[in-house]
């Protein structure tokens, strides 16, 4: 991110105002903060379902702005709070992420997934019908699916965008399972609302009125004794 600065159409204040951010290749960097923060503008910036008003995003320092929409999104795997599932089959939700995939490749995505025992366990497999947006399937099988499919598709970058936040703490444990599998290799953003999916994190970027107020590692903003540990502190005590 390189003097990177965003307002929504047809409004004149700036949601996001990242001056420099550098997120090395194959690191997870995950951005935390208050609601309104920011942190979903920057998930939406990197695919350019928006583009900056001013500044510039550089993939590997080439301006994204100059990359076709269709290359740039096929290099990203997105996974969010809830994911996209249309009236159709498993099987046809999956191909989506890759569509010349057999069984067995599906299979083994769904494996990935945690995912593999309950399909193979229904009557029709693979062709069993999830209903509109996935509704005859609980929160964490519709959001496994969702990551069976970027297997499929195999991306080198990975946007989370609060990916488990929906779910109870049984399907969280599941899904993060599968994610941290996911992530392994890949380029991986965060997006994070329950802080104890990101604690392994290569940084992490406390996002505040659409700024980065604390950068650092998990360790060292708790060092630090600012936002982020007081953050840490507010959901320790819920979970207590």
């Amino acid at each position: 991110f390189q003097n990177v600065r965003f307002r929504y159409p047809g409004t004149e204040k700036d949601v996001l105002d990242i001056p420099s951010l550098v997120i090395p290749s194959g690191s997870v960097c995950a951005f935390v903060g208050p609601s309104g923060g920011g942190k979903s503008t920057i998930a939406a910036l990197i695919p350019r379902f928006y583009d900056p008003a001013e500044g510039r995003i550089l993939l590997d320092g080439r301006d994204t702005s100059a990359i076709p929409k269709r290359a740039l999104r096929s290099a990203i795997g997105m996974v969010a709070q809830r994911p996209f599932l249309f009236d159709g089959t498993i099987r046809e939700n999956l191909l989506l992420g890759d569509a010349e995939a057999d069984d067995t490749k599906l299979l083994a995505a769904l494996k990935d997934a945690n995912l593999d025992d309950f399909v193979k366990g229904l009557p029709d497999g693979l062709d069993t019908s999830v209903g509109e947006r996935g509704v005859r399937l609980s929160g964490g099988q519709a959001q496994r699916i969702a990551i069976a499919r970027v297997f499929l598709k195999n991306p080198p970058i990975l946007i989370l965008d609060e990916a488990t936040s929906a779910l109870d703490t049984f399907a969280e444990a599941a899904v993060q399972d599968a994610l941290g599998r996911l992530a392994s290799g890949r380029t991986t953003i965060i997006i994070a609302h329950r802080l104890t999916t990101i604690r392994h994190a290569t940084m992490i970027c406390y996002l505040e009125n659409g700024r980065i107020v604390e950068p650092g590692s998990h360790d060292e903003l708790v060092a630090n004794d600012g936002r982020y540990r007081a953050l840490l502190a507010i959901a320790n005590r819920r979970h207590a």
